[in-house]
């Protein structure tokens, strides 16, 4: 059997009820073949980040998983399509959005798969929670480079997820 491996998952929604659709999605992660949700940051609030629409609702999970990081891409386009994402042009406001920022000290660059997401260390919706569930992950400098963009925890708190 596969050794288990920790992924680290960006959870995002600013369509319909986006703190639902990301406590919801957080207890999909759950319902994952050969993984299990190991911790979960607080959710925090972002303006969108090159896009329009409203408010996203943010979260990062960490996942102990035993799926390949392609199965895991897969399974994750599968619980964004259950959420009803649609992808009408890059950047759209969207019912949920999973990215696979990390999968352990894995470097991917296939036609459908890049990590670490290459965009992580740009976005303060992903570094700020990252940065809560594994601090280790995260350098203070990266922090300080995505200082600037506005985030804040969500209202409501923290994220069990369930």
């Amino acid at each position: 059997m596969r050794e288990a491996v920790t992924a680290y998952i960006g959870v995002g929604a600013n369509l319909g009820e986006p703190e639902a659709q990301v406590r919801t999605a957080l207890r999909w992660l759950d319902e994952l073949p050969q993984s299990q949700r190991v911790a979960v940051s607080s959710l925090w609030r972002t303006a969108p980040w090159q896009a329009s629409g409203p408010d996203y609702c943010n979260a990062v999970a960490a996942v102990s998983t035993r799926l390949t990081a392609p199965d895991l891409l897969a399974a994750l386009q599968a619980l964004e399509a259950r959420a009803g994402r649609e992808r009408p042009y890059p950047n759209a406001p969207r019912t949920l959005d999973l990215d696979l920022l990390l999968y352990g000290q894995a470097r991917i660059a296939s036609p459908d798969l890049t990590v670490p997401h290459p965009r992580l260390w740009a976005r303060a919706f992903v570094l700020v929670p990252l940065a809560e569930v594994a601090p280790a992950l995260v350098p203070a400098h990266a922090l300080q480079a995505v200082a600037g963009q506005g985030i804040e925890r969500w209202a409501s708190g923290g994220a069990s997820g369930g």
